[in-house]
């Protein structure tokens, strides 16, 4: 138990002793770099509020209302997104160059940008339920305590959050070396609109999902099967080369993983993660959308 100490400096000290666990939960929540720092912002503007007297554990404290907090926001962000033209993608962040946040994010594979995708198939609550006690390893009490329900009843939920996601966890357990093995033949494939080359390293039922935004050209649904994905990667290739267009693509860590910044005339144009399964490209994310590539 962490005792909170008087003094207004000393209350900022025990925040930001937290700070980075508190970025971490919110960032999974939200999958958006901006949303979660104001949700950093927000608990510490009520941490200062709040009594002294009334906190028993600065740690407890504010992880609970961080997580009430971001329940309550993809609530309402839930909406905005069926609004949203096109697939949705959390935003990526470049691990290489973000001394700040990402030293805030304790990568992990919970971190993968095919990991927070798949997030999205729960309910604010049970994304909640399923983060704290899986990734951050909270007892059922805690988060009992943090999200309002009983023990009892949060163990239902994350039961329930596991059988959601039970065939799809041993999808983030790829050797870091196949992962940059087949992030380099994509670069090289689709840099050459190579067909073949793309079909060889491809999944049967590769998924592309590509996320513009409604502001710059995009997928407007995901696209399935190794055909229809290579096909529609060759015709960018081809369309590029029509525009006089010369892409450089730069292989970084995105999200604790391997994967591309793609340049178009020195400006950041996509960047790129792949999901890899048995040695072969399962998923392919672009994400396009420039609110989402600002800090990248």
């Amino acid at each position: 138990m962490t005792a909170v100490r008087n003094g207004p400096m000393n209350r900022l000290e025990d925040f930001n002793q937290y700070r980075s666990l508190l970025f971490a939960i919110a960032y999974r929540m939200l999958g958006s770099v901006m949303d979660a720092e104001d949700m950093v912002q927000e608990t510490f503007l009520r941490w200062q509020q709040v009594s002294e007297q009334a906190i028993k554990s600065t740690k407890a404290y504010l992880t609970a209302i961080i997580t009430r907090l971001c329940i309550d926001h993809l609530r309402s962000a839930r909406v905005q997104r069926e609004q949203y033209v096109g697939p949705w993608l959390p935003e990526p962040i470049v691990t290489e160059k973000s001394a700040d946040p990402i030293a805030l994010a304790e990568l992990s594979d919970s971190l993968a940008m095919a990991f927070l995708v798949l997030l999205e198939r729960l309910s604010p609550l049970e994304r909640a339920v399923f983060l704290l006690r899986e990734v951050f390893d909270y007892g059922y009490e805690e988060i009992g305590r943090m999200v309002e329900k009983s023990p009892a009843n949060c163990r239902q939920i994350a039961r329930r959050a596991r059988l959601h996601l039970a065939h799809e966890k041993s999808r983030f357990q790829t050797p870091p070396e196949q992962q940059e093995q087949l992030t380099q033949q994509f670069i090289q494939a689709f840099g050459q609109g190579d067909l073949t080359g793309l079909l060889n390293i491809l999944a049967d039922d590769v998924t592309f999902w590509s996320d513009g935004g409604g502001k710059v050209t995009a997928a407007l649904k995901p696209l399935q099967g190794a055909q229809k994905v290579a096909g529609f990667l060759k015709a960018l290739h081809r369309r590029a080369g029509k525009l006089g267009e010369v892409r450089q693509a730069e292989r970084v860590q995105i999200n604790g993983q391997t994967g591309i910044l793609y340049s178009v005339a020195g400006e950041i144009d996509t960047v790129a993660t792949l999901e890899v399964i048995d040695n072969r490209i399962q998923a392919i994310y672009f994400v396009r959308n420039p609110d989402k590539l600002q800090r990248c």
